[in-house]
């Protein structure tokens, strides 16, 4: 029997350089943004193991202890505000996130970007590991928890500025809703596995929880230095520079670059980097101010939206866990994640068919406002009822906020009015994370605050959320229905 080359040795070979190259950068980029989000869980998990019931917890016999219903909780969280100091840690870390990100992006223009993501994953990955490490310490103090937290979501800043400049840098102007949803699916894979994580050890030693993710982090930061290529431009330019043409070495008959043999090779090099990249070049030759970013039709209600979708979005993921309030809630957390990457990919898919961004998030909103309401009142009945409600909420919810901050950003970015600048892509990306940031840090704020007065009164907040959300995209749904109205007259005369 004839031997043939393996099917998938045929399928790798069968694509271009330039797309073997992209792929790669899409994955590798993917990998990077998940470990971000993976260390980020660990805090929602742990915290029914720093405040427990300690009622059903057996009491150790050499304790002895008579009237001490906190005996097992993690001092200073074993007092009776421990819902509103778990909002402080979560508030650290997100107000310095979101203050950090509208100058993230400004680092990120002017650093090379593998040095400055590898920088940003290993300092986040010792800020995480140093919370953790709390426990083997033993130490209880606030301020050090709180002030490991600021750090830690200072550093974080330095992930999506740069992994978005990186994709934009290798994709350029073709990205689409599909593609970015996938993609950005990286959110809710690093929420899973960072829960997964912590799961395993948070009955144990729940400093592991914390000093497993910063080891995954630090040890992708690593790779992210190995092999990082940024942008396109760059990629051409070294691979074009070390070998342009090649010439058969006569004593070993290997082939071997060759730089000085022709004459005209600077030539080549320059027109295939000009004929290859000519986007590239010309998108980085210009910037945009903050100002004229924020006068982008659309800019300023998208960022608003996001506001309050990740307001909703960043409660769930800081207090989902302690609302289930049972043994396997940080896997059950888990479902909203996995129906936040299955919204993601329906709202690309809806938007590119459809055309309309606004629109398609709009729907998703005003749905998910009905779906929270129910999850509260029934989604803890049944097993069965808990994951559908999970999955269709997380759906929902996460839908808006991955559209959004992907091919919503990716299309403000190349507005006619920017002239294909790269540099506005960046500032746009970042305004609009930024206020979402904003909306984020304000979530488990509240639900620390409200929560003490009822579950019910946490759910009435994030529907109001929802719906304002809804009411910032209202004039860009409207402009958006009378595009289709047109077309369909158009289509009937």
């Amino acid at each position: 029997m004839k031997s043939t080359v393996a099917p998938g040795v045929r399928l790798f070979t069968s694509c271009s350089r330039d797309s073997r190259y992209r792929g790669f950068i899409l994955l590798l980029t993917f990998l990077i943004y998940t470990t971000y989000h993976l260390s980020r869980k660990p805090i929602s998990i742990v915290k029914s193991e720093l405040h427990r019931n300690c009622s059903t917890v057996i009491q150790p016999v050499e304790l002895n202890i008579t009237n001490n219903a906190t005996w097992c909780d993690w001092a200073p969280f074993d007092r009776k505000n421990y819902e509103t100091l778990f909002g402080v840690l979560d508030n650290c870390f997100l107000v310095a996130y979101a203050i950090g990100m509208f100058f993230s992006g400004i680092f990120g223009e002017r650093l090379p970007l593998r040095y400055y993501l590898t920088a940003g994953m290993l300092m986040s990955g010792l800020f995480t590991s140093l919370f953790g490490l709390g426990f083997y310490w033993n130490i209880h103090s606030l301020w050090y928890y709180a002030f490991i937290q600021v750090m830690n979501g200072l550093v974080q800043t330095t992930g999506w500025p740069s992994v978005v400049a990186c994709v934009g840098n290798w994709f350029g102007k073709g990205k689409r809703g599909f593609i970015m949803g996938v993609w950005n699916s990286h959110t809710s894979v690093g929420n899973i596995l960072g829960s997964l994580i912590a799961g395993v050890f948070v009955s144990t030693a729940w400093g592991m929880s914390f000093i497993v993710p910063g080891l995954i982090i630090a040890s992708t930061g690593i790779l992210c230095f190995l092999f990082l290529v940024e942008s396109q431009f760059l990629f051409i330019r070294e691979t074009y520079t070390q070998c342009p043409f090649t010439k058969s070495d006569q004593k070993s008959g290997e082939t071997k670059p060759q730089l000085q043999d022709s004459p005209h090779m600077d030539g080549a090099i320059n027109g295939a980097i000009a004929t290859e990249s000519q986007e590239i070049t010309e998108e980085q030759t210009e910037a945009i101010s903050f100002c004229g970013a924020l006068r982008i039709p659309g800019v300023m209600e998208f960022s608003f939206c996001l506001f309050f979708a990740k307001l909703v979005s960043y409660t769930f993921l800081y207090w989902l866990p302690l609302y289930i309030s049972d043994v396997a809630a940080g896997d059950m957390s888990t479902l909203f994640d996995v129906g936040g990457i299955l919204g993601g990919i329906m709202a690309g898919l809806v938007s590119d068919y459809t055309g309309g961004r606004a629109t398609t998030c709009c729907v998703m909103l005003l749905a998910a406002a009905p779906m929270l309401f129910l999850y509260n009142y029934i989604g803890q009945r049944s097993l069965a009822i808990t994951i559908v409600m999970l999955l269709l909420c997380g759906g929902l919810v996460n839908g808006p906020y991955a559209l959004i901050t992907t091919a919503v950003s990716a299309d403000l970015g190349t507005h006619e009015s920017l002239r294909g600048n790269s540099r506005a892509l960046s500032t746009v990306t970042a305004i609009i994370d930024g206020t979402g940031s904003v909306g984020a840090a304000l979530g488990p704020l509240l639900a620390g605050l409200i929560s003490p007065t009822g579950w019910n009164n946490v759910f009435y907040m994030l529907i109001s959320a929802d719906i304002l959300a809804c009411l910032f995209l209202s004039r860009l749904v409207y402009k958006e229905t009378q595009r289709w109205c047109g077309r369909a007259h158009q289509a009937r005369g």
